[in-house]
């Protein structure tokens, strides 16, 4: 784009051009037609990428759109994977990017304009140029981030697979953690939004640096929470004492729960007995503790500076009356 093009207001024609590198022109028909794939398949990609379905003769694709079907049917017309196959890792394509674009978006916007004034047309004209010098860049970075992270992935499976041999393809056996920040909802009344988003990131921002300095994974955050997985139980333990440490230096305190055993991994996320016994763990600890499950207990057994103290058994919301351990440096 020319840098005349962002002097004034940006279009929404600008931004798809900006962004994509062409205008719609092409229809559902067409664009399916010039792929080389069935109408079907390709209302399920575009439905599964996360995107709306436009009216059959609305210019609703560009020629981008048709590369990307393309290379879709190549792989389905190679036998490389199946259909269903194709689906399934469009909508995490989908989803995954999704949450990126939004967060990256309001990131830049969070930087670049002041929240409490209305932005004006050369506000918006200012971000659409600093967007368009850096997309080049973060394009690079995310493929690369992206061949990486898998790569991890993958080292977390063999390494996974390697410890223990009856692992069977779907289910994992994993040390898994809940790490919940005391009081939340309490200290949520007592900031402005601005307050509460920053302590949101800045607990999000914490867990994650911990997490993954220990080679383990974030799963999910939800907020004041947070899961992890990792492929050992003496892992997840340094973790959880050091989140309780970290979180303490910045003023608040947190709650964690670790169990270790067999997980169903869908869609990016982790599922299980395994799973709800953790979070059950961290809704009766103490605010600064750390509660394992048996098998976290004996799998940090005889660990270096790790021990796990035996406390009186508690009643689990669906789970009956469960035996806890207090995690605990030695």
């Amino acid at each position: 784009m020319r840098e005349t093009e962002t002097a004034g207001r940006p279009t929404a024609e600008q931004i798809e051009r900006l962004f994509v590198g062409s205008t719609p022109r092409h229809t559902r028909g067409e664009v399916a037609r010039r792929a080389g794939v069935s109408s079907e398949l390709a209302q399920r990609i575009w439905r599964a990428l996360g995107f709306a379905t436009p009216a059959d003769e609305t210019p609703a694709f560009t020629d981008a759109d048709v590369e990307a079907l393309r290379r879709v049917g190549g792989m389905l017309g190679g036998e490389l994977i199946d259909e269903a196959t194709v689906v399934r890792m469009a909508r995490a394509l989908g989803q995954t990017t999704a949450r990126l674009a939004q967060w990256q978006a309001e990131i830049m916007i969070g930087a670049m304009l002041d929240p409490a004034e209305a932005p004006s047309d050369k506000d918006l004209a200012g971000v659409m140029a600093t967007s368009r010098k850096l997309l080049p860049d973060f394009e690079r970075l995310l493929v690369h981030v992206w061949r990486a992270q898998l790569a991890a992935a993958g080292t977390r499976l063999l390494t996974i697979t390697d410890m223990n041999t009856e692992t069977v393809p779907g289910r994992l056996t994993l040390a898994v953690g809940f790490a919940d920040l005391v009081s939340f909802t309490q200290v949520s009344r007592e900031l402005d939004e601005q307050g509460l988003a920053e302590l949101v990131e800045s607990f999000e921002a914490r867990t994650s640096d911990v997490v993954a300095a220990h080679g383990a994974r974030v799963v999910k955050t939800l907020g004041d929470e947070v899961l992890f997985t990792a492929p050992t139980a003496e892992t997840a333990a340094r973790v959880a004492l050091e989140l309780v440490d970290v979180i303490r230096d910045e003023g608040r305190e947190v709650r964690v729960g670790l169990t270790y055993g067999p997980v169903l991994p869908i869609m990016g996320d982790v599922f299980g007995t395994t799973v709800n016994l953790a979070a059950r763990l961290t809704a009766i600890a103490r605010p600064c503790t750390v509660l394992v499950d048996p098998g976290m207990a004996g799998g940090i057994e005889g660990r270096p500076g790790l021990v796990a103290q035996r406390i009186r058994r508690r009643p689990a919301r669906g789970l009956g009356v469960i035996q806890p351990y207090v995690l605990r440096r030695s």
